[in-house]
């Protein structure tokens, strides 16, 4: 049997390598004569850069930076060709901030503008940003302070501080700074920069904001899209990407680009697929956004599209069958179920998910061979 295991990260237990590394190692030990192609992935927040680079080889860069609270941290970056790869969660991202000083209105994109300009310093002709996992709700505010925008100083104290700005952002020096260079966001987040759906509303919760601070912080960003394009990028798709993020990329020429098809395109998921009987992806959590263009969406789309069967090994799975059935995924797996609790799912991730992995090759296992015995009837 040919697999392909070809999951994202678990957030906060495994990395998409030890993901995928866990699953072949589970498969193997009820299966030993699998063939499994490992093609751990990532959609564009942490762990995108260490996918590309194993994937694509190139040369990794490290830079001190600064980080989401405004002290320094050491962020790498990928160079292939003339194109760096970064990943804005290696400057501002949640991880970096720990749980009792979470606050959006506080915590800056600074960190990712130093690392597109050192990218760009590198002799980089195209700098592609993965967005996702940030602590920051700024709009890239900190972000273009760190390529020239001004007010500088006004710009990189974070989301809260948006709210007072008093003349129009002069964009001039950003723009010029990145002149002959193709900036790419990579992310598929869809959401706009305000309202409902906008950035605050949708992931402020999840960086530390309460309902109130959700509205300040959108209104904040209203006010710095008023005072940096009145036109309509603030409702352009993915402007809300990363704390909005997308929105400041794309107020310097930057483009919106689908994080998974970029990282589906550079790992050659396509051919493996092809070759398979069966895919395996994966992702801590896999709920209704899971739906919505994330990783696990795209690597089913991509096996249903070679007639490959494509099954998902999460976390927790809060997705029916029909559901799932629809974007081309035949079954659904829960690490919590099969460990008994969220908390064995999480204090044991690696060892729970071989254990989830060897029960999934055995129940493939018993189908294959009713399958083959009914052909021969």
């Amino acid at each position: 049997m040919r697999i392909v295991i070809a999951p994202d990260k678990f957030a906060g237990t495994l990395s998409a390598v030890e993901a995928a590394e866990a699953v072949a190692e589970g498969w193997r030990s009820a299966d030993p004569g699998v063939q499994a192609r490992l093609l751990p992935l990532s959609d564009g927040g942490p762990g995108f850069v260490e996918v590309l680079h194993t994937a694509l080889g190139g040369t990794l860069h490290e830079a001190e930076v600064t980080g989401p609270l405004g002290t320094p941290v050491s962020a790498r970056y990928l160079v292939s060709g003339a194109t760096a790869y970064i990943e804005s969660a290696q400057a501002c991202g949640l991880h970096r901030v720990p749980e009792d000083r979470r606050d959006p209105g506080r915590t800056t994109s600074r960190g990712v503008g130093e690392l597109i300009a050192d990218a760009v310093g590198a002799g980089a002709r195209s700098v592609v940003v993965g967005l996702g996992g940030s602590s920051t709700n700024d709009g890239g505010a900190g972000m273009l302070a760190a390529l020239g925008a001004e007010p500088g100083a006004g710009l990189s104290g974070g989301g809260a501080v948006l709210a007072g700005l008093e003349r129009p952002v002069d964009l001039a020096a950003a723009r010029e700074a990145l002149r002959g260079v193709s900036l790419v966001a990579a992310t598929d987040v869809d959401n706009p920069l305000l309202g409902l759906h906008g950035a605050s509303a949708v992931f402020g919760p999840q960086k530390g904001a309460d309902a109130d601070q959700v509205q300040r912080l959108d209104a904040a960003l209203a006010a710095f899209a008023e005072a940096t394009d009145p036109g309509g990028l603030r409702e352009a798709s993915g402007a809300g990407a990363a704390g909005g993020l997308g929105y400041g990329m794309l107020l310097i020429g930057g483009t919106v680009e689908s994080g998974v098809a970029r990282v589906l395109g550079a790992v050659g998921l396509a051919g493996d697929v092809a070759a398979a009987d069966l895919v395996i992806t994966g992702e801590g959590s896999f709920d209704t956004q899971s739906l919505r263009g994330k990783l696990p969406h795209g690597v089913a789309k991509a096996a249903a599209d070679q007639g490959v069967p494509c099954v998902v090994l999460a976390g927790a799975v809060a997705v029916g069958r029909q559901e799932a059935a629809a974007a081309g995924i035949a079954e659904t797996y829960s690490l919590v179920e099969s460990a008994g609790s969220t908390e064995a799912a999480l204090s044991r991730s690696a060892e729970e998910l071989r254990k989830l992995a060897a029960d999934v090759a055995r129940r493939w296992a018993g189908a294959r061979s009713g399958a083959g015995e009914r052909r021969d009837d």
